[in-house]
């Protein structure tokens, strides 16, 4: 269990109820500052992204589904996504094993590669 949960100010973090379950669990609420963002930004950037980026143009039918669409999301913008604050235009999974700098493509000889059933594709070598 953790020791300290960080909550926005929703209203549904106010009700009697959930001030009770965290007594009894023993966790303390960190509330952040209410209409500020800045108050944790990387999660806030993070929910953007995903939002933009994936939920704005999928349809999910339950919560499971929804689970199933954002673990494959997650591999996606994890393993296969380039992001700008990543040197030299590697992922975050070749970042994180140390490899080296990906080949460049033969632009004659490469194919498409699809991710989040064909919202995404990247190029492959071939």
């Amino acid at each position: 269990m953790p020791k300290y949960l960080s909550t926005d100010n929703d209203p549904i973090f106010y009700s009697h109820q959930w001030g009770a379950n965290l007594r009894v669990l023993g966790i303390e609420e960190i509330k952040s500052v209410p209409h500020a963002p800045v108050s944790h930004p990387f999660i806030e950037r993070l929910i953007g992204t995903v939002r933009r980026e994936y939920l704005d143009h999928t349809l999910f039918w339950g919560e499971l589904d929804l689970q199933h669409k954002l673990k494959t999301f997650a591999t996606y913008y994890n393993q296969h996504r380039v992001h700008s604050a990543v040197p030299r235009g590697m992922t975050p999974l070749e970042k994180s094993l140390g490899q080296s700098l990906p080949s460049p493509i033969d632009l004659k000889k490469y194919t498409w590669q699809s991710h989040c059933r064909g919202l995404f594709r990247t190029p492959v070598a071939a």
